[in-house]
């Protein structure tokens, strides 16, 4: 029995409005608390005392974070927020050392692949995103679990629909990732720990479960589900660690 509220860090993705669908998706009926984390506001040292961490998605990490010089290329940012990307990635690696569940969402799986080794396609070309970047409204496509992942242990199903709103996707997976579901066209749309064992929780998704409820899909094991299981692995964790 957790005998305090959990606390939970959530990178600040950009704007009020997209932040809030993070704290009304985690918190859902729980007792819990959100910390805000960005550049400006946070101690660094603070991520020791939070139970878990979700690095939001938004805007493009800078290119030499994935080893490439090209800052001019299609849907490109006309400014990076260099002290962001800075920051999470620093986040991500105190992650790692405080042994806390992670939750990545969108450009948060891809910084996290980077952290660790990855590449990015900068952008997925014209067809692409016809299918998954955003225009006006988040887009909707068609995803295939794999077998024996953890994405299929927490999911229960062999396929879904998920929302899209990205210009960018994994190019190269970091050694240490697996690859957990695949569009239907071949980006990888979620990564997990290829051998999980004496690892902290983490999962990665390139679709953003927090905003699932505006496609009326609120309820789909790919929001639902992977929310009480991040919640569940928090739970653990503090158990573990009193």
């Amino acid at each position: 029995m957790i005998a305090r509220k959990i606390k939970i860090g959530i990178t600040f993705t950009g704007t009020d409005e997209k932040h809030s669908n993070y704290l009304r998706w985690l918190k859902g009926n729980e007792p819990i608390d959100i910390v805000t984390l960005s550049p400006l506001a946070t101690n660094l040292d603070s991520i020791a005392n939070l139970d878990g961490i979700v690095l939001s998605g938004g805007i493009d990490m800078h290119p030499k974070y994935y080893h490439c010089n090209i800052t001019r290329y299609p849907n490109a940012p006309d400014r990076f927020n260099e002290k962001r990307d800075a920051f999470e990635v620093a986040i991500f690696r105190l992650s790692q050392e405080n042994h806390l569940p992670v939750l990545g969402v969108c450009r948060g799986m891809q910084l996290a692949n980077c952290v660790l080794g990855g590449t990015l396609t900068q952008d997925i070309g014209p067809e692409g995103n016809v299918i998954h970047r955003y225009e006006h409204n988040d887009k909707a496509h068609g995803v295939n679990i794999l077998p024996g992942t953890l994405m299929k242990a927490i999911t229960g199903i062999e396929r879904s629909v998920v929302n899209s709103a990205h210009h960018q996707c994994i190019e190269i997976l970091a050694d240490g990732l697996t690859t957990n579901c695949i569009s239907d066209d071949g980006i990888i749309e979620g990564v997990e720990w290829a051998d999980p064992q004496n690892k902290p929780f983490f999962l990665g998704v390139q679709w953003h479960p927090e905003r699932m409820f505006k496609l009326n899909l609120g309820d789909s094991p790919v929001t639902k589900n992977i929310r009480d299981r991040f919640i569940r692995e928090i739970k653990q964790h503090i158990e573990n660690n009193k």
